[in-house]
């Protein structure tokens, strides 16, 4: 009889530890981003910030391995966005999306995710209509929006009396320019022209030309980060609009990742944006220097911290709500955090991320050129959201 039950207890307790190993699991994350072309840089940004995490983190949640998986879409290609969804969500079997470099990526996994019941969490693709496509949209980067008012703002109390706004011809760059124009004009300033450029082109000396002659003081610009941002602002420095009182006023067209090669001609070009590399705070210290040990040559950039947060907010869903998909975004509403670039928490109507936005002026710093910040507006929301 001792045997017996000896042998029945052994059973229950190798029932129950099994049972209990079967609790924990690899909950996989799909990052859809750019790894390839022109534009890999996203993709090499995206990966390593999210490293940097899991080396300051781990890569467990209440005992289950957390498991990275990375699709290359090779740029701005809805189609490629959806097929790299679809193969993540039916043969990978994800339980998170992520990444997202570019808005027509984005929308392009709307009606995926709301079938799968899946949360996406937006790294970068900053147009503020896609949180509005799917309820499982999770914004961790910035909208247009939300840095081009302020940008306006600071404008308008800083000398700028008439701007011609030049975006690239997308819907973050329309955005952009409806942004911008209303705040400025709100402020009792004049939108003299408005041009609208091809997402792929590199070549700017025609629309410089345009900016010279439209009669401006100011020329407001976005294009996303990449060849186009350092071609446009090489651009404006090497075609003599500086000399000729045209001052600029952007948001990342002097990205950390080629503010260098813009050279000393980059020098006190203003930007209004949500993250530098030197903000100064003990959190953005201990990641640039995981960072730096990590991938000697890199360095961060806005979409670094996109997915570094990102990453935070996977990690927290995962804390509170598992692999429920409804949970976890219920869960993501309203949660804060300090960040690497200042306090952050997600709106629970847009579940878009409410964050400082900082003045910033190009500076030298030692061997490189730095966005250093020296003005801020705090606790920004998506402005365009509602609209």
């Amino acid at each position: 009889m001792r045997r017996l039950c000896a042998g029945l207890l052994a059973t229950a307790i190798a029932t129950f530890a099994l049972g209990g190993a079967a609790l924990a699991e690899t909950i996989k994350v799909g990052v859809i981003a750019t790894f390839s072309g022109p534009n890999a840089i996203w993709g090499k940004q995206f990966k390593e910030a999210i490293q940097v995490y899991v080396a300051q983190h781990g890569n467990e949640v209440n005992g289950n391995t957390i498991e990275f998986i990375y699709k290359d879409v090779g740029g701005p290609n809805p189609d490629a966005s959806k097929a790299a969804a679809q193969e993540l969500l039916i043969r990978e079997g994800v339980k998170y999306l992520a990444g997202f470099d570019f808005t027509p990526n984005a929308l392009a996994v709307a009606p995926l995710i709301n079938q799968a019941k899946v949360p996406a969490i937006i790294f970068n693709a900053a147009t503020s209509a896609i949180n509005k496509q799917s309820k499982y949209f999770v914004r961790t980067s910035f909208t247009l929006w939300q840095v081009a008012v302020p940008a306006a703002q600071w404008a308008a109390k800083n000398g700028a009396k008439k701007v011609v706004t030049a975006v690239s011809d997308y819907n973050p760059g329309i955005d952009a320019e409806t942004a911008f124009g209303s705040a400025f004009e709100q402020q009792g300033g004049t939108i003299v022209e408005k041009i609208r450029m091809p997402l792929q082109t590199n070549d700017f000396a025609p629309f410089m030309q345009r900016i010279k002659n439209s009669g401006a003081d100011t020329v407001f610009a976005f294009l996303p980060a990449g060849p186009a941002t350092f071609a446009f602002t090489k651009a404006y420095s090497e075609n003599g609009l500086k000399e000729a009182g045209i001052g600029f006023i952007g948001t990342g067209e002097t990205d950390e990742t080629t503010i260098d090669a813009l050279g000393e001609q980059a020098i006190g070009l203003t930007t209004a944006y949500h993250y530098s590399d030197v903000h100064t705070s003990e959190l953005n210290r201990a990641f640039a220097a995981k960072l730096a040990e990590l991938f000697p040559n890199s360095r961060a950039n806005m979409a670094s911290m996109g997915a570094y947060d990102g990453a935070h907010l996977i990690y927290k869903m995962i804390e509170l709500a598992g692999t429920d998909g409804d949970k976890a975004i219920e869960a993501a509403k309203g949660l804060s955090w300090e960040s690497p670039r200042g306090p952050v928490s997600i709106d629970p109507t847009s579940r878009h991320v409410v964050q400082n936005v900082y003045i910033r002026r190009v500076e030298r710093d030692g061997g490189r050129l730095v966005n250093r910040e020296f003005d801020l507006v705090k606790s920004v929301p998506d402005l365009g959201f509602d609209r």
